[in-house]
């Protein structure tokens, strides 16, 4: 119409006068605003090809590489990928959903035919799987071509890991793992969202709390578990005592002392190690503080980090001193469970009844009943005393600094706790190389937790 309209314009421009006037141009623009679109329809649609194509050539070129040759190959190669990829991107734009869904069955009925006809011997379909894939990414990137390309890349990524999922899945892997992770998915997905999200009475016992409680302890146990797995060939005191403080700092140095004090290995070497150990201490204090009052995040992540940092300092300083003998740590058992769940329930049994224990006392006392329940907690267990003092309010309530002040309390008396455990497990020189470590980094958290 705007063409017909720049025609009769033309036609009734007066001889020897400029065409070019407002008449004309006010009938031209029409024209141009539809030049405007078609192009930018045709780029659109090229970038969403040139995706469809890239990915189908990124999965065929894989797949022609374990293709084969000769009569026994497989059925599917470069350039079957890459029409396919194309052609789901095509019948995306422009036949509509019901040629999207013609085209799906005609590729997953190719791929079942490749299947019943193959005569290779592989009983495998992830070439057939990954061709109706690959007709799928096509559809995908016509409607957002980032996340088609990102599904192309990863879909590449499994493919051409095979060899190192098989073994993983068939060698390194072991049962009890296997169980583990089944039991960590299973709270994940299903205990966890079905628990009820809302306090019991006052701000504690909130059910869905003390289920991620339970799954934070699982997983912190399962990374310890794996850390000794593979630093258990490497006879890495160092890391494996870090790995261990994840389950307990306590325990680690109770453990450590005793080596001492049977004479197979050197105090400051061991204090050392102990000192490392309360790296995990601090990682688990902003575990905790995400799980039961993620507000208090903001407070606690740089007292902590310093923590660390002092902590992991004055381990390596210890551990500069080379001594004789080498540096035996046992390794897991050969089927041994990734974690126990006898165990974490316990502790998050402890956990809980810490924090009815001190809100009661609150209640009851005010802040001094705080204190002297969370000063309770902290000669059990650290996390314990944590959770029970931030589950009592936000750092921006009225009583976020009484807070504050109780949590270094408990602090302080857990460092003096661990102290008093490494004097009666490894003896004085034991108790000076890791307490000094263990006051050391609480000090640290407490100074700038106060200036925070």
């Amino acid at each position: 119409v705007a063409a017909c309209d720049w025609v009769k314009v033309l036609r009734w421009a007066p001889p020897g006068r400029a065409t070019w006037s407002p008449t004309c141009l006010a009938a031209l623009l029409p024209c141009f605003n539809v030049v405007m679109e078609t192009m930018g329809e045709i780029t659109s649609a090229a970038a969403v090809l040139a995706g469809a194509l890239g990915s189908g050539l990124l999965m065929g070129i894989e797949r022609e590489r374990r293709k084969g040759r000769g009569p026994l190959r497989a059925f599917a190669g470069v350039r079957t990928f890459t029409l396919t990829a194309l052609g789901g991107a095509a019948a995306a734009l422009w036949g509509g959903m019901a040629l999207v869904a013609v085209g799906a069955a005609l590729v997953a009925a190719l791929a079942v035919a490749a299947y019943v006809r193959d005569r290779s011997g592989d009983p495998g379909v992830t070439t057939e799987v990954a061709l109706w894939l690959a007709y799928v990414i096509g559809v995908v990137c016509a409607h957002s071509l980032p996340f088609g390309a990102a599904l192309a890349v990863v879909t590449t990524g499994l493919l051409a890991a095979r060899d190192a999922l098989h073994r993983f899945a068939r060698d390194w892997l072991r049962p009890a793992e296997v169980r583990g992770a089944l039991v960590l998915a299973a709270l994940a997905l299903l205990v966890l969202p079905l628990a009820p999200h809302r306090p019991l009475w006052g701000e504690v016992l909130n059910p869905q709390v003390v289920v991620r409680l339970v799954l934070v302890l699982l997983l912190i146990q399962s990374l310890a578990h794996l850390g000794r797995r593979l630093l258990a060939a490497r006879h890495a005191l160092v890391l494996s005592a870090l790995a261990s403080g994840f389950v307990s700092s306590t325990a680690t140095i109770a453990s450590l002392g005793v080596a001492v004090r049977e004479g197979r290995e050197p105090a400051r070497r061991q204090g050392g190690a102990a000192a490392l150990s309360c790296v995990a201490t601090m990682v688990q204090i902003l575990a905790v503080a995400a799980t039961v009052q993620p507000q208090w995040l903001g407070r606690l992540w740089a007292p902590a980090l310093a923590g660390a940092l002092a902590a992991a300092l004055w381990g390596w300083a210890l551990l500069r001193t080379r001594a004789a003998g080498p540096v035996a740590w046992a390794a897991p058992e050969q089927d041994a469970p990734m974690f126990r769940l006898r165990d974490a329930l316990l502790i998050a049994v402890l956990l809980t009844g810490i924090q009815v224990l001190v809100y009661a006392l609150r209640l009851w006392w005010g802040e001094a009943g705080l204190l002297a329940g969370t000063l309770l907690a902290a000669l059990a267990d650290v996390h314990a005393a944590v959770a029970a003092v931030l589950v009592q309010g936000r750092p921006q309530d009225a009583a976020g600094p009484g807070l504050q002040g109780a949590l270094a309390a408990a602090l302080s008396v857990h460092a003096l706790s661990k102290c008093a455990v490494a004097w009666a497990s490894g003896g004085w020189h034991y108790a000076v190389a890791a307490g000094g470590g263990v006051l050391l980094h609480t000090g640290v958290f407490v100074a700038v937790l106060s200036l925070v």
